[in-house]
């Protein structure tokens, strides 16, 4: 009886870490000396997934950004999800930088991933599904190869695999 083992690839971001990770940030801003006169505020907008910066200048904003990626990563988020709009000026002066965190895979990115397995010659199915890819084979041993193929790619988009059975 040949069963068939499989898994999905998603790209998911847990909000209540990068929540976290925000709040330890402003921390840091708010006591460093460099920064202490900058106003600088991060504003996460959980619904449309996006974090705002708002800050006096172009110094203040790459310090900011610099500190909320140390934050993530020490939070296991990975900096693959913030995708950087262009600053742009805001009201009084001051300067703001919108990031968009990326959650799911969209479709070329997904015909990217089946693309990538398909050429690697395992005896596996990937399907599309969503905003996942499932991956399906009679062994386990060519799931865990998949697994350590993506890893090991570098995309510019953070992946999980969640649902081994």
């Amino acid at each position: 009886m040949a069963q068939n083992h499989s898994f999905d690839i998603v790209s998911i971001v847990d909000l209540q870490e990068v929540d976290n990770a925000v709040n330890q940030a402003l921390k840091e801003i708010n006591q460093r000396y460099d920064l202490k006169d900058s106003n600088t505020t991060i504003e996460l907008n959980k619904k449309e997934k996006t974090l705002t910066i708002v800050t006096k200048d172009e110094y203040s904003r790459k310090q900011s950004i610099d500190i909320l990626q140390s934050k993530f990563i020490r939070r296991g988020l990975s900096i693959k999800a913030l995708k950087y709009k262009d600053p742009e000026p805001a009201a009084q002066g001051r300067l703001k930088q919108i990031i968009e965190l990326q959650s799911g895979i969209s479709k070329e990115n997904a015909k990217l991933i089946v693309k990538m397995i398909k050429d690697s010659k395992l005896k596996v199915n990937a399907q599309i599904q969503d905003e996942q890819v499932r991956v399906s084979g009679p062994k386990i041993d060519d799931l865990q190869a998949v697994i350590k193929m993506i890893k090991e790619a570098d995309l510019y988009f953070p992946t999980q695999f969640v649902n081994l059975k």
